[in-house]
C-alpha cells in the first residue's frame, strides 16, 4: 500500500496539514480577544479614564484655582453651596 505525505498531518477529508495550523489561529485569536476584554471589564485598558464625580464644591474650588472665576463669585456661590 502506498503512504501518501498527509496522512500523518491529518485526516483525509479534514483540510490535511492545513487544519491544525487555522484551528491554533483561532484559539490564539480568541484567547488575544479574551484578555482585551477582560483588561477592559477591569478598567485597566480603555479611552477613557474613569474617575469618580465631582462635587459641587470641587467643581468650584477648579473654576476659581482656573481663573474662570474672580474671587467674589467664587466667595457668594461658595455661600450659596453652603460651604
Amino acid at each position: 500500500m502506498m503512504h501518501e505525505w498527509w496522512s500523518d498531518w491529518g485526516h483525509p477529508g479534514w483540510g490535511g496539514m492545513w487544519f491544525g495550523p487555522l484551528i491554533w489561529l483561532f484559539l490564539f485569536g480568541l484567547l488575544i480577544v479574551g484578555v482585551v476584554a477582560l483588561l477592559r471589564r477591569s478598567g485597566n485598558l480603555g479611552d477613557v479614564p474613569r474617575s469618580r464625580s465631582q462635587t459641587p464644591r470641587e467643581i468650584l474650588d477648579e473654576r476659581f484655582a482656573k481663573g474662570e472665576i474672580d474671587k467674589d463669585e467664587y466667595e457668594d456661590r461658595r455661600k450659596t453651596l453652603g460651604g
